[in-house]
């Protein structure tokens, strides 16, 4: 399977990565490709553009990709179905049970109501949304642009 057969086809899985175009996002479509030499499969990335006029995509998140009929420019190819899973609220496609590093959360909260429950543990019910930390920590939502040279400024924002 060579880039252009992947790009080609019609629904793909990606990661959202930083981007400088306008009205499109760049994703990260990993694949499997066979060394025939050793019979082995190695991870492959290709990076594809899709359109989001709207950017509301941000990084880290996992979208369905579907192909566009009709080319918008020679690199958007695919436009954005639907946001699977947004960065840090990981669901189990079979169970639809969230998760946290490997175990589901209701299993967490069961241990807890066992062994006593820390003060300092983490509480995901009362937790906020992603999105409350703009501005301060979180600079996903901000336009991105290419660092050229160093002028000696701060420049936070660059790529």
């Amino acid at each position: 399977m060579s880039v252009p057969s992947a790009l080609k086809s019609f629904l793909l899985l990606g990661e959202c990565v930083p981007c400088v175009k306008q009205n499109a996002s760049r994703f990260r479509i990993k694949r499997l490709e066979l060394d025939k030499h050793l019979l082995m499969y190695f991870r492959k990335d290709d990076y594809i553009f899709a359109h989001d006029p709207a950017k509301k995509c941000k990084t880290g998140d996992i979208v369905l990709l579907e192909l566009l009929p009709q080319k918008l420019t020679t690199l958007i190819t695919h436009k954005i179905k639907e946001i699977v899973y947004p960065l840090g609220d990981v669901t189990c496609p079979f169970t639809q049970k969230k998760v946290v590093a490997g175990r589901f959360r209701d299993h967490v909260e069961a241990v807890n109501e066992i062994y006593g429950k820390s003060d300092s543990a983490f509480d995901y019910e009362k937790a906020p949304k992603r999105g409350w930390l703009e501005d301060k920590k979180d600079f996903s939502h901000v336009e991105t642009y290419i660092k050229y040279h160093e002028s000696g400024e701060d420049q936070p924002h660059s790529v």
